[in-house]
């Protein structure tokens, strides 16, 4: 049974995940929590225009958001929303990466919250990226390694605000909870339960080590199938 305590994580964990892309990090799951094999990572789609960064690892900030209707509140009471927005953003547990579900339903996407302003405001936070299923823009303009992993990419913010922040959300098929430790790159996300992440690093190792016997032959000149077969047979026995 695995649990999302709220504790922060020793910084090195969070430094040892880095050093994996996602994938692997879901390899190394299968292995730790085999029954989260079908949940708990993005499973559609999305846009990463910035696929050569490093992977990211940090603790969700959760938000809704919506462009195809207007904001009602009165200007004042935005405001005061968009600064506790800020300040929910800007503190807890870091480093923080923001993941935004767009509530528009058919019309996901119309308006994109994020752009340059958002991405270098989110950056000064301690935000070290975005993963949302809603349109991000001005792509030329973007925080220098804020990461991104977006639904779309359009032109327009519409009438984009927050909903809501800090509440359970739904990304791509993924299940965020504020506070969640979050693992991302080109490839998509994956939610990390606290009380077993140190446990991947090592899990990780030993997915390498099985791949490498597979990989040797499969690389080879001299390939063979009866060589793929023995190398499988290794594989099968490094624990």
């Amino acid at each position: 049974m695995t649990n999302n305590a709220t504790g922060p994580l020793p910084a090195s964990v969070l430094e040892a995940l880095g050093r994996y892309d996602t994938p692997t990090i879901c390899n190394a799951m299968e292995i730790v929590a085999p029954e989260r094999r079908l949940i708990g990572y993005t499973t559609k789609p999305l846009v990463c225009p910035f696929p050569d960064l490093p992977p990211i690892v940090g603790y969700a900030r959760t938000v809704a958001i919506r462009s195809v209707l207007k904001n009602s509140l009165p200007p004042e009471e935005q405001s005061k929303r968009r600064i506790a927005y800020y300040e929910y953003v800007g503190t807890g547990h870091g480093p923080r990466i923001s993941v935004i579900q767009d509530i528009d339903g058919p019309d996901v996407g119309y308006g994109a919250f994020w752009g340059e302003v958002q991405s270098n405001v989110h950056k000064a936070l301690g935000c070290l990226g975005v993963i949302t299923d809603g349109s991000i823009r001005d792509i030329p303009q973007w925080a220098p390694g804020f990461q991104a992993l977006a639904g779309s990419i359009g032109p327009s913010h519409a009438w984009v605000h927050a909903e809501s922040f800090g509440g359970e959300v739904r990304v791509a098929g993924m299940t965020v909870k504020s506070d969640d430790l979050i693992h991302a790159d080109q490839h998509g996300a994956i939610v990390i339960p606290h009380d077993i992440a140190a446990k991947l690093p090592e899990a990780a190792e030993l997915c390498g080590r099985r791949e490498t016997p597979i990989l040797e032959i499969a690389r080879s000149p001299d390939f063979s199938l009866e060589k793929l077969k023995a190398a499988l047979k290794r594989s099968a026995e490094i624990h």
